[in-house]
């Protein structure tokens, strides 16, 4: 594939709390996006999940991969001209440098969360404090949501959208799936088990919302 000489398009993930898919999110997409663009994954979290995935098998997961979470290197990740794409996995700390030197330099913040009441308080809590006021488009995505439960995940939607925040469409619906391909090394894409067409749909349809929303402006 041919190298773009123009800066890459930055796709940060964040959320101020842990244990939300933020990484599985990270790598899924990262994953995706790879399949016809030149992507850089940027683990920017010290919790280090990203880079435990993505060095578990030594797999080729089809991008490119990067450990740093110094601020000031992050402020800078617009001059990379190597990629198409960056996608940046954050710290779960709002208060963190590293996501602060990232926010602005963004062009898309995706937001997963479950669709629990106390996640999404959260969340809220989140967007208006650290997404908001930075002006940069976002989105929220639905994670880890029950198949079973998916009428709290509606609802969960519509909350949002009666507070102004954008969601995605798509929900990202927990499947053990997931896990085994986090220890295995590999991405949804590539992971061959039960409900892997199930789990893959999702986030090439996230990846296909996002796409619109980029071509948009």
């Amino acid at each position: 594939m041919a190298r773009t000489q123009s800066a890459a398009k930055i796709l940060t993930v964040l959320n101020g709390k842990g244990g939300v898919g933020k990484t599985t999110t990270a790598i899924n997409l990262a994953a995706v996006f790879a399949e016809n663009r030149a992507v850089l994954l940027v683990d920017a979290d010290p919790q280090r999940s990203a880079t435990w995935w993505v060095e578990r098998e030594d797999s080729a997961l089809g991008f490119d991969f990067s450990q740093e979470n110094n601020a000031r290197l992050l402020s800078q990740l617009r001059d990379i001209t190597d990629y198409d794409l960056i996608v940046v996995d954050t710290p779960p700390a709002l208060n963190s440098e590293a996501l602060a030197a990232v926010i602005p330099v963004a062009d898309y913040l995706l937001l997963p969360t479950p669709p629990a009441p106390m996640d999404i308080a959260a969340l809220v809590d989140t967007v208006k404090t650290a997404v908001q006021p930075s002006g940069v488009p976002h989105r929220v995505l639905l994670t880890k949501v029950d198949s079973r439960r998916l009428r709290e995940a509606r609802e969960a939607q519509e909350m949002l959208v009666e507070l102004d925040i954008p969601a995605c469409k798509t929900f990202v619906r927990s499947y053990k799936a997931h896990e085994q391909a986090a220890i295995e090394g590999i991405a949804i894409t590539q992971w061959k088990g039960p409900n892997a067409q199930e789990a893959r749909a999702d986030y090439y349809q996230v990846a296909a919302e996002i796409l619109v929303d980029w071509r948009k402006r």
